[in-house]
């Protein structure tokens, strides 16, 4: 492992990634290929979104990565979780 290895650079790059798979465009294919193509980038995305989303550690050259998969965070105390940003709440 090199030391100069920067696991915060590593997240933005899974980040640009992301963005890259978002706005790619779909090439002329039809049919089953098409459909195939489509649900590779949902995965491609998900990936590394997930990862670009990730808190990152290196302690004693192990990298660790923490991604939380919970539903958007309640308000604490509230018992409150949002609806993913539209400003409306459900309990």
């Amino acid at each position: 492992m090199p030391e100069e290895f920067d696991p915060a650079a590593m997240v933005g790059r899974f980040r640009a990634r992301a963005a890259a798979v978002r706005s790619r465009g779909i090439p002329p294919v039809e049919g089953p290929e098409r459909q195939r193509f489509v649900e590779q980038a949902q995965l491609d995305f998900m990936d590394y979104a997930m990862i670009g989303d990730a808190e990152t550690s290196l302690d004693d050259g192990i990298l660790t990565l923490r991604v939380d998969l919970r539903p958007e965070a309640a308000a604490p105390g509230t018992g409150t979780v949002t609806d993913g940003g539209s400003g409306a709440a459900a309990t």
